[in-house]
């Protein structure tokens, strides 16, 4: 395996990308299930989908926080 640039994942990025994309839910029950507003809950989310197009269009890889 060849090295690759990581892009990194937080744990909440990761749950809200779950929620929202995944579990298909609203964003205010995704909010909720997360303990955080619907601004904050945005925030997170709108970062962890940047990411993930960082590393889809540039070819990086995922690395999910520990």
């Amino acid at each position: 395996m060849f090295d690759l640039e990581e892009v990194v994942l937080t744990k909440e990025e990761v749950e809200s990308i779950k929620l929202k994309d995944f579990d298909n839910l609203e964003q205010t029950a995704a909010a909720q299930k997360m303990n955080t507003s619907q601004s904050t809950f945005q925030r997170i989310l709108s970062s962890a989908r940047k990411k993930v197009a960082e590393a889809i269009i540039e070819g990086k890889a995922l690395k999910i926080e520990e």
